[in-house]
C-alpha cells in the first residue's frame, strides 16, 4: 500500500491500490494477486501481478506488463497468466515464480479476448485448460478487433433481450472453450497449447451468464466440465430459470460420446449457481432456487454423488415443503481439499460469513454450522491438509488475506492486511458500531450500521446521513466499496446510519420475501421508525441537520420519501439511478424483476404497480434534491432521472442533475467517480452547514473545474 492518509477523502479512496482475491499455491506459502493503482496526477491506471511470501510478508513483482491478468499456479513454482496480444488476441504466458520476467514464454495464443481461466492436471501429466470467450453463432471464436463491420448502424431485433445492463445484445454469445497444455518428451521442453474446442457449440447455451457470470458459472475436473446456463427455450427478460449441465470429456481433446447431460432438479425452476466438482472430480455440488422469475429466492444445496450417474441428485436440508430447512441462503460453495466438507459463503446479519457441513452420505443431515462470521469473506480457496485461504474486506480494510485450519475451534490467522486494518487510511474499528430497532412488521428487528468520523468526540453532535441500500434484496455489510463507502462519507463530518430494512438479505428468507408488493410499505415504515429511534437514542446525532441518499432501490426510496412525510425531516436528498415512475419499469431489460416484486404483469396488475409509484406523490415534493443518472444504465433508463429532475425544476425546488454518458448503473471511471463524490458531498454539506468538499480539497476543486457545468441562476419555473 503506497497511500498513507492523514484524512480519508474520495481521492484517497479512489487512488488507493486495489488488490484482487489471493491465489495461493497448494501449501499456502505463496500467494499470487493483481493490484491496480490510479494516479489522478498522471490520469493513468497502472497494474501489477505480484507474489506474496506468506512466511516473510514480502511482496515481489511478477510482472507489470500492460494487459497481464488472471495469474494461476501450474504447480508450486510455475505461474500461468494471460496477456493481451496483437489485434485482440490473448497470449497464454508461463514462467517460474522466481525470475518470471526473464524466463517466461508464450505457450500459445488464442485469437480472441479470453478470460476466466481454469486449470486441472490430468493423469497423463498434461494440463486441462478451460476459459470463456465470445463465440459467433457458428461456434467459432469471435474477435471484435478483426470482425467485419456492418454496413448499416441499424439493429433489427426479433426477441428480447434487446439490451442488457450496459450493452446492446449482438448475435455473439459467451461460451466455454477447452484444450490442453502439454510438454514434449524432452525434460527441458516447454508447455504448448493445443487447439481449443467450444464445449457449447450447437447447444444454444450461453455460459458464463451475462452480465456478471465468471469463473463461478463453470468448473473443471479431470472428468469434464460442469456449467450453468439459462434455459434457451425461455425469454431471458422474463425468466430466471438457470439449469446445470455436465459434459464428460475423456482426455480434453474430444468430448465424450455421452455428450452433454442436464442435471435434474425436480420441482426447482429458478436460478442455479456455483457448480463445483469435488477434489477427485467424482461429485458435483451446486446451488439452486425454487422459483422462476425471482433472483433473490433462497439458494439451496444439491449434490450429485457420482458424475457417472448425473440423474442421482441429493437435495440437502430440504425441509418438508421444499422451502429449505436452513434459514440462510448461501452465496457460493467450495469443497474442502479432502472432499469431506463443503464450505458456504453466506450473507448473514450484515456480513458474509463462512459456514460448513460434512458431505458423507451416512451422516445425519444437521444444518450447516458457523465457522467464522466477521467482516465480509469474498473468496475461499482450499489448501492441503484441510486448510483454506480466505480473501475479504471490511468497512475499514480494502483487502485482507487469512488462513483457516480444518478445525473450526481454531480462529483464522491473518496473513496480510493491505491497509493495516484501516490505519493506512486513518480509520479505526472504533468508528463502527451496530444498533437495532423494532420493525414495522410484528416481531421484526431492523439491524443498522453506525459509522462515526475518525475524529469523533462524544461532546459534539454531528449531522445524520441516512444511507439506504439498493436491491431491494440486498444489504449493507461490513465490507469495502469504492462506490458506496461509509467511511469516506463519515469523514466529511457525518454520523452515517446504514439500515437493513424489510427486503434485506442475510436475516432469513421470510424477511427478504416480505418486500414483495411492499416497495413503499414496510421498508418505508422501517425507515420512519428508525429515524425516530435515532432521534431518541443517539444523542450525538443532530437529526435537525439530516440528509438521506441512496442508489437503485435506495434511489427509488429517496423519491418515495420525497413524496411522503419522512421527506420533510431532511435538509437534502440524493437519488442515484432511482425509479421515478413504476410504469417506466416496462422499459427495463430484466422484466421478471418488477413483475415478481410488484405482483405480476403490468397489464394485469396496474393497480399494484401504481400503488408504489413515486411519481403519484410528486405534488408533495418539497425537499432540495440532487438527481444522478447515467446514459448506459439500461436497468433503470436515464428518462427516470430526467423526469424526476424536470418535476423538481418545474416545481421550483432547489435541485441539480448530474449525468455521465459513459457510465452504467454504477460510476466506475476514477475521474468520473471523483466528480461524483465532489458533487454529492458539495450538495449534502451545503445543506447541513459543513464546508463544501470542493472548497477544502484541491483534487475535488480540480474535478469540479474539469467538468461541464450548465445552467443559469435566478430562473423561475
Amino acid at each position: 500500500m503506497t497511500v498513507r492518509a492523514t484524512k480519508f477523502t474520495p481521492e484517497v479512496l479512489l487512488s488507493a491500490p486495489r488488490r484482487s482475491a489471493g491465489v495461493p499455491n497448494w501449501n499456502g506459502s505463496f500467494v499470487l494477486y493483481s493490484v491496480s493503482t490510479y494516479s489522478f496526477a498522471e490520469q493513468e491506471r497502472k497494474s501489477e501481478i505480484r507474489v506474496l511470501n506468506v512466511l516473510t510478508g514480502e511482496s515481489t513483482l511478477l510482472t507489470n506488463q500492460s494487459g497481464a491478468r488472471e495469474p494461476n499456479w501450474l504447480d508450486d513454482g510455475s505461474v500461468l497468466l494471460l496477456t493481451s496480444g496483437d489485434e485482440g488476441a490473448t497470449n497464454i504466458v508461463i514462467g517460474s515464480v522466481d525470475g518470471f520476467q526473464e524466463n517466461n514464454y508464450t505457450a500459445g495464443t488464442v485469437n480472441a479476448s479470453i478470460s476466466n481461466i481454469k486449470l486441472k492436471t490430468l493423469e497423463s501429466g498434461a494440463i486441462a485448460i478451460a476459459f470463456s470467450a465470445l463465440a459467433k453463432p457458428d461456434g467459432s471464436l469471435y474477435n471484435e478487433e478483426i470482425a467485419p463491420k456492418y454496413r448499416s448502424t441499424g439493429k433489427l431485433y426479433k426477441e428480447i433481450f434487446v439490451r442488457h445492463w450496459d450493452t446492446w445484445i449482438t448475435p455473439n454469445r459467451n461460451s466455454i472453450f477447452y484444450g490442453t497444455l502439454s510438454k514434449g518428451s524432452d525434460i527441458s521442453s516447454q508447455y504448448e497449447l493445443s487447439s481449443v474446442t467450444n464445449a457449447l457449440k450447437g447447444t444454444n447455451f450461453e455460459s458464463p451468464i451475462p452480465p456478471f457470470g465468471g469463473t463461478d458459472n463453470f468448473d473443471l475436473s479431470t472428468n469434464g466440465i460442469v456449467f450453468v446456463a439459462k434455459d434457451p427455450k425461455l425469454l431471458p427478460a422474463t425468466h430466471t430459470k438457470v439449469d446445470v449441465y455436465y459434459i464428460p470429456i475423456s482426455d480434453f481433446t474430444v468430448a465424450s460420446s455421452r455428450g452433454l447431460q442436464e442435471i435434474a432438479r425436480p420441482g426447482f425452476k429458478g436460478a442455479s449457481s456455483s457448480p463445483v466438482f469435488s477434489p477427485d472430480g467424482k461429485q458435483i455440488a451446486f446451488l439452486s432456487m425454487k422459483q422462476d422469475g425471482y433472483e433473490s429466492d433462497k439458494n439451496q444445496l444439491f449434490v450429485v454423488p457420482d458424475v457417472n450417474r448425473p440423474g442421482w441428485v441429493m437435495h440437502y436440508f430440504a425441509g418438508e415443503d421444499d422451502k429449505g430447512a436452513w434459514k440462510l441462503s448461501p452465496d457460493s460453495i467450495t469443497w474442502r481439499s479432502d472432499g469431506k466438507v463443503l464450505y458456504f459463503l453466506v450473507s448473514d446479519y450484515g456480513r458474509v460469513a463462512l459456514y460448513y457441513t460434512p458431505t458423507a452420505f451416512n451422516q445425519t443431515r444437521s444444518l450447516p454450522k458457523l465457522f467464522f462470521r466477521h467482516n465480509t469473506i469474498s473468496d475461499i480457496r482450499p489448501l492441503e491438509n484441510g486448510r483454506a485461504f480466505l480473501s475479504g474486506t471490511s468497512m475499514i480494510d480494502n483487502s485482507f488475506y487469512a488462513t483457516i485450519e480444518s478445525d473450526p475451534s481454531k480462529p483464522p490467522r491473518l496473513v496480510s492486511s493491505a491497509s493495516r486494518n484501516g490505519t493506512v487510511f486513518g480509520l479505526s474499528p472504533s468508528q463502527i458500531s451496530e444498533v437495532e430497532w423494532d420493525g414495522a412488521a410484528n416481531g421484526t428487528k431492523i439491524h443498522a450500521w453506525v459509522i462515526k468520523p475518525s475524529n469523533f468526540s462524544d461532546t459534539e453532535t454531528y449531522p445524520l446521513a441516512y444511507y439506504i441500500h439498493g436491491g431491494p434484496q440486498g444489504a449493507w455489510g461490513d465490507s469495502w466499496s469504492t462506490r458506496w463507502n461509509y467511511a469516506v462519507l463519515a469523514e466529511q463530518g457525518y454520523v452515517v446510519v446504514a439500515p437493513n430494512p424489510t427486503g434485506s438479505t442475510g436475516y432469513g428468507q421470510e424477511f427478504t420475501d416480505a418486500i414483495q408488493n411492499q416497495w413503499g410499505g414496510l421498508p418505508y415504515q422501517d425507515l420512519v421508525k428508525g429515524f425516530a429511534w435515532i432521534e431518541q437514542n443517539l444523542d450525538f446525532v443532530d437529526t435537525d441537520r439530516a440528509v438521506a441518499l441512496g442508489a437503485s432501490y435506495g434511489g427509488y426510496m429517496m423519491n418515495w420519501i420525497q413524496g411522503h412525510p419522512l421527506g420533510r425531516k431532511f435538509k437534502a436528498l440524493m437519488t442515484h439511478d432511482g425509479v421515478f415512475s413504476m410504469t417506466a419499469q416496462v422499459s427495463s431489460e430484466e422484466l421478471w424483476f418488477p413483475e415478481h416484486d410488484l405482483g405480476g404483469k403490468f397489464w394485469n396488475h396496474q393497480a399494484d404497480w401504481a400503488r408504489w409509484d413515486p411519481s403519484r406523490f410528486a405534488q408533495n415534493w418539497a425537499t432540495p434534491h440532487l438527481i444522478i443518472h447515467s446514459e448506459l444504465d439500461y436497468r433503470l433508463t436515464i428518462a427516470e432521472g430526467l423526469a424526476a429532475f424536470n418535476v423538481l425544476q418545474d416545481k421550483g425546488i432547489e435541485s441539480q442533475f448530474l449525468t455521465f454518458p459513459d457510465e452504467n448503473h454504477w460510476v466506475l471511471n476514477p475521474e468520473n467517480s471523483l466528480l461524483w463524490h465532489t458533487v454529492v458531498f458539495d450538495w449534502l454539506n451545503s445543506h447541513v452547514g459543513l464546508p463544501k468538499y470542493s472548497e477544502t480539497d484541491p483534487a475535488a476543486k480540480a474535478a469540479l473545474e474539469g467538468a461541464m457545468v450548465v445552467g443559469r441562476t435566478g430562473l423561475k419555473p
